[in-house]
């Protein structure tokens, strides 16, 4: 499934495009979370999804790898195109849309494993059958932390840092070799230096990947994304996207000015 997904695109959606969701609206039992929403995703760009609480970042980020589909109350209208297939088709697996869309969440949450086999899991569970550790040390390479555990992969990853977990986590989530990668506040449980590990990271991951995060910093999203897109609640306590662009425009001239009172931290 991975590579039909990965190598058929739909000649419409524009080939810098690789998630392109429309009408997006996401209900919780009768209550409606997220209201049409339509936004688009650049290949091997940082898109920041930026808010106040409760306007549905978290939502919408979990509809790009069916993640919602885990909550019983969850349903989700409107189409979500990733290369051109519509994400919620009943034609489509959603355990392995996750092969191609991997997620690292708020909280570090390495497994009760060595730190090899956190790394090694999903190769595991999806077949892997080239050579396993060259995978873990490239994938921890790349979530640059190979060095500071090469001596140690025996140890269980719980024994180390909140940093190093959280990057112990995208490391797990890289040896997949995903397309995209889902970042929900992934520093809001570290500590400044943690932080900005983290932050130079993820500019060097968009070489590879695409990257989607949640944060409610707004000098971390202005550092680290390319494109920012700003939710608000509406009336209806349902979250909707009110500006999309480029981070430096969102930030210095938004064209609407509910964007710019909360930038500017005149409401939150």
């Amino acid at each position: 499934m991975k590579n039909e997904i990965t190598d058929t695109i739909d000649t419409k959606t524009p080939n810098n495009i690789i998630i392109s969701a429309r009408d997006l609206n996401v209900y919780y039992g009768d209550f409606r979370a997220v209201k049409d929403v339509n936004l688009d995703v650049q290949k091997n760009k940082v898109l920041s999804l930026i808010g106040p609480s409760g306007c549905g970042k978290s939502t919408v980020l979990r509809c790009f790898n069916r993640m919602n589909d885990l909550v019983l109350s969850a349903a989700v209208q409107g189409s979500i195109l990733y290369n051109g297939i519509d994400l919620y088709s009943s034609e489509v697996d959603a355990t392995e849309i996750r092969s191609s869309i991997g997620m690292v969440f708020q909280k570090p949450n390495p497994f009760p494993k060595s730190i090899f086999d956190n790394v090694a899991f999903g190769l595991r569970i999806n077949g892997y059958r080239g050579d396993i550790d060259e995978a873990v040390e490239k994938s921890l390479k790349q979530a640059a932390l190979w060095d500071e555990v090469k001596d140690r992969l025996k140890d269980s990853g719980l024994t180390l840092s909140g940093g190093q977990q959280q990057r112990l986590c995208i490391a797990r989530a890289l040896a997949i070799e995903p397309d995209i990668v889902l970042m929900d506040e992934p520093c809001s449980a570290l500590d400044p230096i943690a932080t900005l590990a983290i932050e130079e990271l993820i500019r060097e991951l968009i070489s590879k990947y695409t990257i989607i995060i949640v944060t409610h910093n707004m000098q971390q999203a202005a550092r680290v994304s390319d494109e920012t897109a700003f939710l608000m609640v509406g009336e209806d306590r349902a979250g909707y996207l009110v500006e999309t662009g480029d981070t430096h425009q969102i930030f210095t001239n938004p064209t609407e000015e509910r964007t710019e009172a909360y930038i500017t931290g005149r409401f939150s």
